[in-house]
């Protein structure tokens, strides 16, 4: 993990804004889905990138009755039936 040296105050409404360079860097713009995460006293924030119900691969997602499904489980079901 990298140490930015950089700290925000959170608003009145528990809000916080990300620094410009960070948005940048991590291609963020406005409206984009972020994810939150925890771990032990850590609050992760990550760029959401829509991933297959089934094996969590982001790459090469298409909906199916929307849900998002990747080609490679999608063939995987297609030869078992």
């Amino acid at each position: 993990m990298k140490a930015t040296g950089i700290t925000r105050k959170l608003d009145e409404l528990g809000r916080i804004v990300l620094p410009i360079s960070i948005r940048d860097e991590f291609d963020l713009k406005e409206k984009d889905p972020v994810e939150i995460y925890t771990d032990d006293d850590k609050i992760i924030l990550k760029k959401y990138h829509p991933a297959c119900i089934f094996c969590g691969n982001a790459d090469d997602v298409i909906y199916y009755r929307d849900k998002r499904i990747c080609s490679a489980c999608l063939s995987e079901l297609k030869s078992k039936f």
